[in-house]
């Protein structure tokens, strides 16, 4: 895996051993980030299920000022901060290693804010709503949350949320959520 695009462009980063993780591909994430190029730069992220940290990395690197990892497998922490430390974002990055109510919660406490919410569950987590309705006091007004899950299997969320793009490669897909005017 490599960074595609910013001030770490081709830098490459591992991604965690086993079967686990499964690390969003080079050619989805370039895909991804042309999709919300305009929202990255200067934006505070949430990476939910951060697996490597390859889709915080690659906002950071494209300009976005803080990102938040959260992932419970031991693994994917370990490869995490070994890539933000290969990076050299210690400052512009924070981990926690716990599952992802236990890392919503801390963060709500925190009265923590977020541009951006990246959501990479294991494909098999069909039913996001509980996710989603945890998130809430995270969002600002134009907060967007990026899932991805199985092409041609969209996970159930609440219906606050609006889609505001789509798209599929392959297996894979991404939908772009918004949270609709009533759900601020």
């Amino acid at each position: 895996m490599r960074i595609i695009a910013g001030e770490a462009r081709g830098r490459v980063i591992e991604a965690p051993p086993g079967r686990h993780t499964r690390p969003t591909l080079d050619r989805v994430r370039e895909n991804l980030f042309n999709m919300i190029q305009a929202n990255v730069p200067g934006s505070r992220l949430l990476d939910l299920f951060a697996g490597s940290g390859a889709l915080s990395l690659e906002a950071l690197s494209r300009g976005a000022a803080f990102a938040v990892l959260a992932d419970n497998d031991r693994n994917a922490s370990e490869t995490q901060k070994r890539n933000i430390s290969l990076l050299r974002y210690q400052d512009r990055a924070r981990q926690f290693r716990c599952d992802w109510r236990a890392a919503v919660e801390e963060l709500r406490k925190e009265r923590e804010v977020f541009d951006l919410v990246f959501l990479d569950p294991p494909y098999s987590m069909q039913d996001m709503r509980e996710v989603f309705l945890s998130l809430i006091p995270l969002a600002g007004k134009d907060t967007l949350f990026i899932l991805e899950h199985e092409a041609g299997r969209n996970p159930e969320v609440p219906d606050r949320f609006t889609v505001i793009r789509d798209r599929s490669w392959g297996f894979c897909a991404v939908t772009i959520y918004q949270l609709s005017e009533e759900g601020v």
